[in-house]
């Protein structure tokens, strides 16, 4: 994987969606999604997401490379819908993290974060240099387990009462995609 290849990101066009690099502009609509009870209740980090926290996240994690992050639009309104992105992006062993929210309800069960998925992991592995991709799910996200499978993740594991969420113990699905696999 090449450092440099992901400083200047180009904009990735589907049927349903826009993928566009995130801007510091965008700290509005990615507090609001985050503090959304439908979108936290799928993520492990669930404190409460506040500007200063995202502009550290782009200081740090973004503007440094360790972080690719898109906003998802829709490709009809060009409309900001959620986000996609690779975190803890690794060029010694060629892999990275993905992760996706959708933060408008409206915009979930349309086949968006199935296109965006399929999109953004063809960006990872073809451009980026990307080999291995992995994810992490809290088991029982039915909806986004279907749309990681249709996008060519494969399930490696359950790491049994992995996290503690609300005083329950709740397991994690490790899946992962391979270039070429």
């Amino acid at each position: 994987m090449e450092c440099d290849s992901w400083k200047k990101q180009p904009v990735l066009t589907g049927e349903k969606v826009v993928l566009r690099p995130i801007t510091l502009e965008d700290t509005d609509w990615i507090v609001k999604w985050r503090n959304t009870p439908s979108v936290r209740q799928n993520f492990i980090f669930r404190q409460p997401f506040t500007p200063e926290m995202h502009q550290g996240w782009m200081k740090n994690k973004v503007a440094s490379g360790q972080v690719v992050q898109y906003i998802i639009q829709t490709a009809e309104a060009q409309k900001p819908v959620g986000s996609v992105y690779f975190r803890d992006l690794d060029p010694e062993n060629d892999s990275a993290e993905y992760g996706i929210f959708i933060g408008e309800e409206s915009a979930r069960g349309q086949g968006i974060g199935t296109e965006t998925a399929r999109l953004f992991v063809k960006y990872g592995l073809e451009v980026l240099g990307l080999h291995r991709i992995s994810l992490r799910l809290l088991e029982g996200n039915e909806a986004a387990y279907r749309s990681y499978q249709k996008a060519g993740f494969v399930k490696e594991g359950i790491f049994r009462d992995m996290v503690k969420l609300d005083g329950k113990y709740r397991n994690v699905v490790f899946m992962a995609v391979l270039k070429d696999k």
